[in-house]
């Protein structure tokens, strides 16, 4: 479900008008999160750590609102629920894009994620099902440690969903941690949210 947003009514109107008119309406910021708590819960839980912190990664953004609005039409909207399209790597490494339904409950979305991961790996090619656009669009490169990240982006498409990827888990004197990086489009997003969602990340991660 979703809801037209009263842009005569938002005070994030005129930054809304003056970033939707750009070529490129994005920014990224990359930061390191601290995952040795929820590495740890993972393993005692049964549930990969892959599923654990996608979990937590959805429950962040479906908790900060601007992750919620996506354009249509020149207008924007504030979904209800936001899920995840993750980049699933197969054996042969081709990769497919799925589609993960949130569910707060994290029993129900790791039968979720395997049941769409198995479907993945059982498919071929790179877009095998339709979407919607209460996403967001996620990956994993779990080889590489960066320190920035950028995206393959199309500047005709209409595109509006955030973009988060995680990096290598590093160690180091006993404490994991990995880079995330988060892609926005600024005319519904801006530093304050993006550091509202990481700051509420890290305290799920804690947990």
């Amino acid at each position: 479900m979703k809801h037209k947003l009263d842009l005569d009514t938002w005070n994030r109107k005129e930054h809304f008008l003056f970033f939707k008119q750009m070529e490129e309406p994005f920014f990224g910021i990359t930061a390191r999160v601290d995952c040795s708590k929820a590495y740890a819960k993972s393993k005692e839980l049964g549930v990969s750590f892959f599923t654990y912190y996608l979990h937590k990664t959805l429950t962040a953004v479906n908790a900060v609102e601007n992750f919620r609005y996506r354009i249509i039409d020149d207008e924007v909207y504030v979904f209800d629920r936001i899920d995840a399209s993750a980049t699933i790597l197969r054996e042969d490494k081709t990769f497919g894009f799925s589609l993960m339904e949130y569910d707060d409950t994290l029993t129900a979305f790791a039968e979720i994620t395997r049941q769409e991961i198995a479907r993945i790996q059982n498919t071929s090619g790179l877009i095998t099902r339709d979407f919607e656009i209460n996403l967001i669009h996620f990956s994993a490169v779990p080889w590489i440690d960066f320190s920035s990240y950028s995206h393959a982006r199309s500047f005709s498409w209409p595109d509006s969903c955030p973009k988060i990827s995680y990096g290598k888990i590093v160690e180091e004197n006993g404490q994991k941690t990995m880079a995330i990086s988060v892609h926005v489009h600024h005319g519904l997003v801006d530093g304050y949210h993006v550091g509202q969602f990481l700051t509420l990340l890290q305290e799920l991660l804690n947990e």
